[in-house]
């Protein structure tokens, strides 16, 4: 069957337990992943004839699903509305967490492909924010090569929280933009919407800030399509990150939600990584007096440490450095 057609190429917009829904030229197709293809991505060391040792590369596999949302793809037509996936094209981007399953090893989940930017949600106050989740969000996309914006939802409950000026301004300082936003009053949503427009765009963050609400003061019932998606997934008893999904924004450009998300732990980083990952400690590296072994610690001679003492570095962002730098 002749696979190299203009209709043979998609997006992969959603992905549950196997089955991908591929949208192409207006259209949407339930996909699978066909057998030559899933061998080659879930065994790639393995000699295809030989279950021994195919088997024996389960222990390689390194991904908890080789499918992502975002994914460009090739695939071939199985029936109305159905078709088999038989290429997965090279990524611009990729978003990865890494994801522990009970009893293995730690995979990799790659969250999202070929996004443009990632979007992290934090409410002005009820839930008060935990500064040290967005700085694990901004390492993940500083690592992936994604530009971050920060969305302060509830904007018109900002004057519960005194310090939130304050403890935004690090973030300011380091190149980081700043939106505060509110659905109630409609403060900041033309600037989210010009920010959004054109971009694929990756909304993080905990339940309880208001995503809903912001999504539907975006785009009518585009929050209420989101939950609902969430909850039917729920309902069926599958995993809350099953339940991923693209949607087309009116305005032009495309948002990813990524529901249910507790944990977000960091994929594919080593230790001595992670300060360039810290814009404002980046330009410090290899200055300290044991160069680029130096782990910004207790070490002597610690040109960020230095830069911390002078004011050049928050000493917050400096102790979620060393806090993240603790699980790697």
């Amino acid at each position: 069957m002749n696979i190299n057609t203009e209709n043979d190429l998609g997006v992969v917009f959603r992905k549950t337990l196997g089955h991908y829904t591929v949208h192409t030229h207006g259209r949407e197709i339930d996909c699978e992943l066909s057998s030559l293809l899933r061998k080659q991505l879930i065994y790639p060391i393995a000699d295809p004839t030989s279950m021994r040792h195919r088997v024996m590369a389960v222990n390689e596999i390194e991904h908890v699903d080789p499918v992502a949302v975002g994914d460009e793809v090739r695939f071939v037509e199985a029936g109305p509305g159905r078709g088999m996936i038989v290429e997965i094209l090279p990524r611009r981007t990729r978003l990865s967490r890494a994801m522990p399953v009970p009893g293995q090893r730690v995979f990799e989940q790659v969250i999202v492909s070929n996004a443009d930017q990632v979007v992290t949600v934090f409410a002005a106050a009820s839930p008060t924010p935990k500064w040290g989740l967005l700085d694990r969000y901004l390492v993940t996309a500083e690592a992936a090569g994604l530009p971050s914006l920060i969305v302060i939802t509830k904007a018109d409950l900002a004057a519960q929280n005194r310090e939130l000026d304050a403890d935004l301004e690090p973030y300011r300082c380091i190149g980081y933009t700043t939106l505060l936003v509110s659905s109630h009053t409609g403060e900041g949503l033309s600037q989210l919407r010009e920010a959004l427009r054109g971009r694929t765009s990756v909304l993080v963050g905990k339940s309880g800030v208001g995503k809903t609400s912001l999504l539907n003061a975006l785009q009518p019932e585009l929050g209420l399509r989101v939950k609902a998606v969430s909850q039917g997934e729920q309902g069926k008893g599958r995993h809350t990150t099953s339940h991923l999904q693209m949607f087309e924004l009116d305005f032009g450009g495309r948002l990813v939600d990524t529901p249910g998300m507790r944990e977000f732990g960091l994929w594919n980083i080593t230790p001595d990584e992670l300060a360039d990952l810290f814009p404002e400690m980046a330009e410090y590296v290899g200055q300290c007096k044991f160069g680029l072994s130096c782990r910004h610690d207790n070490e002597p001679g610690c040109a960020i440490r230095k830069a911390v003492t002078a004011g050049s570095i928050s000493p917050y962002r400096y102790k979620s450095y060393l806090n993240l730098r603790g699980e790697l």
